[in-house]
């Protein structure tokens, strides 16, 4: 196969990106900032309506284009625009709009960008909702937190969602995932075939500037949009259970939780007196993250890698958290911080960091070797460009080897187009008709 000189890429976003609101939209953004080292040619659409943080992508140089769900109109945008690829953020933009791109582009590359799997982190909830029914005052999560993959496969299995999901991996031709767990767990458990999946994790630079050292730094520090459940469940574990605990032995300490799109919930948790407040959306999450002496991330469910640690990494600041919180983060490498599984064992290692200097600087050196090793720009993105490269190259006989994703296409796009005849048919009818 020929390749395009420069490639035509569109991206289908279930938002529109707010790169300083989540880790996912950060994802996308990086992403993104790749094809444009390419030359790339960029159009992004999206059927959501612009957040209050949205990315100004017109000023990178990439086309913005507003797409409705359930409109034909989109058949004529992308036929117009012939992209080379198609990059759907999360699987529910290829559950919608890829049997479109199917019927007018067959040939376009198909990638699945999925940040994280949504279907395990569902399951992964619905598993702490159970435990907490059956003993809501126990605070050691370790049952939770340590299931083999096949436990996590038994639980997803069944569920509407990972069925879904699972089929929209097979329909592309390549699915980015952020996590190797998460790719460990679709081959050796779903039988997903390793060819379908490539390690895209989060991309990152390494720091310019040296952070700022313990002593001039005070507080402890949580972060998280309020509208991904993981983060507000962590917010409540903290406010119930976690930060009592933290002052008792530091009775004047302060926790500062910052997230995008503060609801009222969150709001009335603020407690200035018990030193926890709520600050609402940072503006500059670095530079909170930077002044902060300890990050708390207690996520008891979850998937994929969490931008929040990795900004702490390369802000130096050390950070404790649960197995969930770290899975997939650090391979053999050491933590930069503490991996804990109770809340006891959580408030007693955060005052430790705290206190003691010489652990701090231990765990911020952690951070900046796992940058360093495993989230480098310069290595993740190049090898993103070569796997698409590939994948165009080799097109024809990936999807040969790939006949499961070319029956569930065949079938997403024959039986949307029969409903569609059909909806045509029925409103052709007179309306007594339609009636019956």
């Amino acid at each position: 196969m020929t390749l395009p000189s420069t490639n035509k890429v569109l991206v289908i976003g279930y938002v529109w990106p707010e790169p300083r609101s989540s880790a996912a939209s950060g994802h996308v953004m990086q992403i993104l900032e790749t094809f444009l080292q390419q030359g790339w040619d960029i159009t992004f659409s999206s059927p959501a309506g612009p957040g209050e943080h949205k990315a100004d992508l017109a000023a990178l140089g990439i086309r913005e284009v507003p797409i409705e769900l359930n409109n034909s109109s989109f058949d004529e945008f992308i036929s117009e625009l012939a992209p080379d690829i198609v990059l759907f953020d999360q699987f529910m933009m290829e559950e919608q709009f890829g049997w479109r791109v199917e019927k007018h582009c067959p040939q376009a590359l198909r990638v699945l960008e999925t940040s994280d799997l949504q279907s395990l982190r569902h399951a992964r909830h619905q598993r702490l909702k159970d435990r907490l029914k059956r003993n809501p005052e126990q605070n050691d999560f370790s049952d939770v937190f340590a299931p083999a993959l096949s436990d996590e496969f038994a639980l997803m299995a069944e569920t509407d969602l990972a069925k879904r999901e699972i089929a929209a991996l097979y329909r592309c031709d390549l699915n980015l995932m952020i996590s190797e767990v998460e790719i460990q767990l679709l081959i050796e458990q779903f039988g997903v075939p390793a060819q379908l999946l490539h390690w895209c994790p989060l991309m990152i630079d390494p720091p310019v500037v040296e952070p700022a050292v313990m002593a001039g730094r005070a507080n402890f520090l949580s972060i998280g949009n309020f509208r991904h459940a993981p983060n507000w469940d962590a917010v409540l574990w903290l406010k119930t259970t976690i930060w009592p605990l933290i002052r008792q032995q530091l009775p004047q300490a302060q926790l500062h939780i910052y997230g995008a799109y503060t609801p009222p919930k969150a709001t009335a948790l603020h407690n200035a007196k018990d030193g926890f407040h709520i600050m609402n959306w940072a503006e500059d999450a670095l530079q909170v993250m930077s002044a902060a002496r300890i990050c708390l991330a207690p996520l008891r469910f979850g998937a994929g890698i969490k931008g929040k640690l990795v900004d702490a990494m390369l802000c130096g600041t050390p950070s404790v958290t649960t197995p969930v919180g770290a899975e997939g983060m650090h391979g053999e490498h050491c933590w930069p911080g503490a991996i804990t599984e109770c809340a006891i064992d959580f408030a007693n290692s955060a005052v430790a960091l705290y206190n003691d200097e010489g652990q701090w600087q231990q765990a911020r050196a952690a951070g900046y070797n796992l940058l360093t090793e495993r989230y480098s720009q310069s290595v993740h993105g190049p090898a993103l460009i070569e796997k698409l490269r590939y994948c165009q190259e080799n097109l024809q006989q990936l999807r040969v080897i790939n006949f499961t994703g070319s029956m569930l296409r065949h079938h997403s796009h024959k039986s949307t187009q029969y409903m569609s005849q059909w909806i045509e048919a029925k409103n052709r009818l007179p309306q007594q008709t339609k009636d019956i």
